[in-house]
């Protein structure tokens, strides 16, 4: 090895957001390095930071910046050199990195799918009319509220322990998690099950964890080369490009996914109106190697047959 590896006198600093969740994508991070290059635990130094997002709690995230309010102060720690790699959730990711920044390392990626929570009821068919549902997810709200415009929904933010503590306290009867995040919080139980993709297609990159570093960090670069998931980045290559194409943020009810077979892509993408009052869809295949270039052709099929405006609130 020609890199000078991290040791517990010179740690490597990983930077993460400080929820349950984020801490375990942190710990899976660390210790999937440790074991490609034979270092302790305590070779890693994991460093919380608080971010904006989930700082201000009592409103949407539309109101106060979209998906960089869960990166920008990781970010800004790691362009100041206070870590050396931040580990993100992809789904929060924007579909560009600040200058000096780049991100090109995935995990494998875990279970794709939402998950659908209720202490009362079985599945999303089995709500009453009128049931109050609670999400912070646009894309999430807009998806229910066009299969089933007879439910309530209620703004849910927080982390996974908090939105569970809301559910007991009936802020609402039902949410919606994502299946990797409960996996990897070992909390699969509190599912009622998985949503199938056909029901509701996920977020764009959701079960991923990309590694962000400096462009410039060589030893870092290499050290991040034997952690890299390929099949992880053709997926996420297509879903980011057709994300990047629509300008997609938390105020834009986006939904893609990619799925490889053999040497072909499939992608499903999916966008819908705020309140839900209109979805536009469509599901194409490509060469394995024209994967991004799918996701661009399909965003701009979709914002063609939208039209100026679809991503406008208008009354249902």
């Amino acid at each position: 090895m020609s890199i000078a590896l991290p040791s517990p006198d010179a740690p490597l600093k990983i930077g993460t957001r400080g929820s349950p969740l984020a801490l375990a994508q942190a710990y899976e991070t660390r210790d999937r390095l440790a074991a490609a290059f034979d270092l302790p635990e305590d070779a890693f130094e994991v460093v919380k930071i608080k971010t904006t997002g989930d700082a201000v709690l009592d409103r949407p995230l539309k109101e106060i910046g979209g998906k960089g309010l869960f990166t920008r102060e990781i970010e800004q720690a790691l362009i100041d050199g206070g870590i050396d790699i931040a580990v993100h959730s992809m789904k929060d990711m924007p579909s560009e990195q600040p200058p000096g920044l780049t991100l090109d390392t995935y995990l494998p990626r875990e279970d794709m799918r939402d998950a659908f929570v209720s202490p009362h009821h079985a599945g999303l068919a089995a709500l009453p009319e009128g049931t109050v549902v609670g999400t912070s997810s646009l894309r999430r709200r807009a998806q229910l509220l066009w299969r089933r415009p007879d439910l309530s929904v209620v703004e849910f933010r927080g982390n996974v322990q908090t939105r569970l503590r809301k559910l007991e306290d009936r802020v609402a009867d039902a949410t919606f998690l994502a299946m990797a995040g409960l996996r990897r919080l070992e909390m699969t139980h509190v599912a009622r099950g998985p949503i199938a993709p056909e029901d509701m297609l996920p977020a764009v990159a959701q079960g991923a964890i990309g590694i962000e570093r400096r462009e410039d960090d060589a030893r870092t670069a290499e050290m991040l080369a034997a952690i890299h998931d390929a099949p992880t980045a053709t997926l996420l290559g297509a879903e980011r490009a057709f994300l990047a194409t629509l300008d997609g943020s938390c105020d834009t009810p986006i939904a893609g996914l990619a799925e490889v077979e053999g040497g072909t892509i499939r992608l499903r993408g999916e966008i819908l109106r705020p309140d839900g009052s209109e979805c536009l869809s469509d599901d194409a295949t490509a060469p394995v190697e024209d994967g991004p270039a799918l996701g661009r052709e399909m965003a701009e099929k979709l914002l063609a047959q939208g039209g100026p405006g679809f991503f406008d609130w208008r009354a249902a």
